[in-house]
């Protein structure tokens, strides 16, 4: 099975940027479609965005949609999220998490792996 750690977090100011990582080991990142989900303090999971394994396709929740951009490069085992125009909302714990499955799936139930999250924080 894969494991995956997150790194990239912060703390930033509204409107201002991070660009998260997740980097794969033990199998190639290439073989698995990946997700960030993010959960705010006192909140469910929730999903934030994912890539197919090849990259060919991406999804994103609407609320960071037009703001962050999920990418991988499978030959550094790497899939980032660059996150733009950051708010205060967005506050919460990033978790990456890893799929066999093929497609830009948004469920959590779907991924078997998932890192240990990184932390953003986004002050007013």
């Amino acid at each position: 099975q894969v494991q995956l750690v997150e790194s990239g977090g912060g703390s930033v100011q509204a409107g201002g940027s991070l660009r998260l990582s997740c980097v794969a080991s033990g199998r190639a990142i290439s073989s698995y479609s990946v997700a960030w989900f993010r959960q705010a303090p006192g909140k469910e999971r929730v999903f934030v965005a994912t890539i197919s394994r090849s990259g060919g396709r991406t999804y994103y929740a609407d609320s960071v949609k037009g703001r962050f951009t999920i990418s991988r490069d499978n030959a550094k085992n790497t899939v980032y999220l660059q996150m733009d125009s950051l708010q205060p909302e967005d506050t919460a714990v990033y978790y990456c998490a890893a799929t066999v499955v093929d497609g830009a799936l948004v469920y959590a139930t779907v991924y078997g792996s998932w890192g240990q999250g990184t932390q953003v924080a986004v002050s007013s």
